[in-house]
C-alpha cells in the first residue's frame, strides 16, 4: 500500500458505519463506468448463446430445476 492508501485506511477507521457505506457507495459508483468494448463483447456473447438455443445446442433448465438447486446450496 502506498503512504496515501495507509493514511485513508486509518482515517477510515474512525468513520462510522453509515460513512463507511457511503465511501462504499462512492467508490464503487466511481468504479462502475460504462466500457463499450465489454458491452460489445457482452452483446456478441448472448447473440450466440441465443442462437444456441434456439439452435437447440445447448441444454436448457427448468425453473424448477434451478429453483431445487438453490434450496439445496
Amino acid at each position: 500500500m502506498t503512504k496515501t492508501t495507509e493514511k485513508l485506511a486509518e482515517e477510515i477507521h474512525s468513520l462510522s458505519d453509515i460513512e463507511k457505506l457511503q465511501l462504499v457507495d462512492a467508490i464503487l459508483s466511481d468504479l462502475d463506468k460504462p466500457d463499450p468494448a465489454m458491452d460489445r463483447i457482452w452483446a456478441e456473447e448472448a447473440r450466440k448463446r441465443w442462437a444456441a438455443y434456439k439452435e437447440g445446442r445447448i441444454p436448457t433448465v427448468s425453473y424448477q430445476e434451478v429453483m431445487d438447486k438453490h434450496r439445496r446450496s
